[in-house]
């Protein structure tokens, strides 16, 4: 297959994050899936007369945005009346929504649920999401659906299946199988390659990924956990689980196994610096030093713990110990400008403190930390993707947001820009690994209305099962 011609992206204000940051008028030259080259646009344009030209028209160019946590099986719950009392606990609505949705879902409902949420990511230019996929009565293969809807759509994504104890050993094994098996099937391009000796051009970063899924800790045992990590250092991938989201994990954990969460982890070597652990709202003082010490990757999610009125994660002190606490929305919508300012104003709120975690530490959670997050997550520790910034190698997913700002934006001040500012629905062109998603608000990659039609019937069945 031809390489698709290059493209500069022009005539527009290139914000660039990564350790350099800059906001300046400028362009990129997208080239086999990379940013090849960076500059003025006339330059560009001079040095390579032949590629394509995309006029930015004064919006801002941009990286992708990424969501360290999702779960895109979610998308059928939007207005689905239950019938039961309203849940007066997390665990109630784990019981009478979350576990009672998953049962429910057939391979059909798996793949119209994510690609109603990648439509979503589209439009709102999250370039890559970290997914946790639970169907219990539909496991076997679930990935590989997930995966399809990713490449339709033209998505970068790490995806894993929620191994639990709670339908019994057997489909806990059959989660664990999953995992397994999918993570071995990935091939290049979706995998890197070994290196095929010096000299040799880089393998392309790759676009899927896969972990080891686990849903938390008070429904695994000792043994499935042992197992489940066994399968995943085999595989020298990480794990992907639920932390302390509510107050009954630690209360579990300590009846039944005389630790707190985040200590029973270590203990059966969860923890690491390839492990997510979503959450860690009700963690004290000594677990967040062990996950710094460990290198664990910790996901925050506002909307969804405010939600679920779970609580909120002390992220100020994780940032201080040093922790890479990144950004999710936990199935919430896909527009993480959105969860940027619920996580600024949530952490106000919590703590009666209106400097509580500043607008440039949000943005460094929500960008810098969360290209650690999926770097590592697509690449592995010693071959990281270079996500979350505009730079001469780095991977091109590019999004163009339409904002027009009243003040002047700099360097310095554009974390206070996104926060009070920008929101997903400016995001006007979305492109990942060089190839355009939408242009000027227009898919060209996924139906919508086809989609979005579809998943309309589908949901209704399910609802009758619910």
């Amino acid at each position: 297959m031809d390489s698709p011609p290059p493209i500069i992206i022009g005539n527009g204000v290139v914000v660039t994050m990564g350790s350099t940051n800059r906001a300046a008028d400028g362009a990129l030259l997208v080239q086999n899936g990379l940013i090849a080259a960076m500059g003025e646009t006339a330059a560009l344009r001079a040095a390579h007369p032949r590629a394509d030209f995309l006029d930015a028209g004064g919006q801002y160019i941009m990286p992708g945005m990424i969501c360290a946590h999702t779960h895109t099986y979610g998308a059928f719950a939007r207005g689905l009346a239950l019938k039961d009392p309203p849940p007066a606990a997390f665990l109630h609505i784990l019981e009478r929504l979350w576990w009672r949705l998953d049962r429910a879902l057939t391979p059909q409902d798996v793949y119209d649920s994510a690609l109603v949420c990648l439509v979503d990511a589209i439009r709102h230019g999250t370039t890559t999401l970290i997914d946790h996929h639970a169907s219990p009565n539909a496991c076997l293969g679930s990935l590989d659906i997930i995966a399809t809807a990713f490449r339709e759509a033209g998505l970068r994504g790490c995806l894993c299946y929620e191994v639990s104890d709670r339908e019994g050993k057997d489909k806990a094994r059959a989660g664990i199988r999953e995992n397994e098996r999918f993570i071995k099937a990935l091939t290049p391009p979706d995998r890197p390659s070994p290196s095929q000796g010096e000299g040799a051009s880089p393998a392309p970063p790759p676009l899927l990924s896969g972990m080891m899924g686990l849903h938390a800790s008070f429904t695994l045992s000792d043994e499935t956990i042992e197992e489940a990590v066994g399968v995943a250092r085999h595989l020298g991938v990480g794990c992907h689980i639920h932390v302390a989201e509510d107050d009954a994990d630690v209360r579990d954990s300590v009846e039944k196994h005389g630790l707190r969460t985040v200590h029973r982890l270590q203990h059966l070597g969860v923890l690491g610096p390839q492990t997510i652990a979503a959450h860690c709202i009700h963690v004290n003082s000594r677990e967040l030093r062990l996950l710094a010490e460990t290198g664990t990757l910790v996901v925050h999610n506002p909307r969804s713990n405010m939600n679920n009125a779970v609580g909120t994660a002390d992220v100020p002190e994780m940032v201080r110990r040093g922790i890479m606490v990144g950004l999710g929305n936990d199935g919430f919508g896909n527009d993480m400008f959105a969860e940027m300012t619920a996580a600024y104003l949530a952490q106000k709120m919590a703590r009666a403190d209106p400097q509580a975690l500043p607008a440039d530490d949000v943005v460094r959670v929500a960008v810098a930390h969360n290209a650690h997050i999926a770097g590592v997550s697509l690449g592995g520790l010693h071959s990281p993707v270079r996500l979350g910034q505009l730079a001469v190698g780095a991977p091109a997913d590019v999004i163009l947001v339409d904002y027009k700002p009243p003040t002047p934006v700099t360097a310095a001040n554009l974390p206070w820009h996104l926060i009070f500012g920008v929101d997903g629905g400016m995001v006007t062109t979305t492109m990942v690994a060089g190839r355009l998603l939408m242009h000027n608000r227009q898919l060209l990659t996924l139906d919508e209305e086809r989609i979005f039609a579809q998943a309309r019937r589908h949901a209704a069945a399910l609802w009758q099962r619910f």
